[in-house]
């Protein structure tokens, strides 16, 4: 497929999902970065959002909980460009019942090329580093010439 580029904001909308063993740190993480986080859109999954809403004050668009839907909303504003980061504080010990749809959320986040960080370190990495602020030039799948090129030759 075809590539194109697109800029991500300098206003980012970031998603924070946690599974139910890494909620508490990720809720840690969120009030250390407070200040930061809140000049940019937050959206969570709804256990893990009404969490980080409650304890931090912090502004948070909550979706379905992860397991009854959350993680495939999250993954169609992925596609659909509408989440620019993605802070994913996932437990890799712990067998997840919604493991298929975690596993789509991550590949959804490489097929768009958007930043994703899977713990505190790498979470610390994205959130410090000075292209956060900015607009930033990203490569994607042109999907809408691929549509195009298929109608054609259909």
């Amino acid at each position: 497929m075809e590539q194109k580029k697109q800029s991500l904001p300098a206003n980012k909308n970031i998603a924070l999902v946690a599974h139910d063993g890494k909620k508490a740190a990720l809720k840690l993480w969120c009030e250390k970065h407070k200040n930061t986080l809140s000049k940019h859109t937050l959206y969570g999954t709804g256990t893990t959002g009404h969490l980080i809403e409650k304890t931090t004050g912090l502004e948070v668009v909550q979706l379905l909980s992860g397991p009854m839907g959350g993680d495939q909303q999250l993954g169609a504003k992925i596609a659909e460009h509408e989440i620019h980061v993605l802070v994913f504080f996932w437990d890799p010990l712990a067998s997840q019942p919604h493991d298929p749809d975690v596993k789509a959320l991550l590949r959804l986040a490489a097929v768009w090329n958007i930043p994703v960080a899977c713990n505190e370190v790498s979470a610390d990495m994205l959130l410090s580093s000075p292209l956060m602020n900015t607009e930033l030039e990203r490569t994607l799948p042109d999907y809408e010439k691929y549509l195009a090129t298929r109608q054609i030759n259909l």
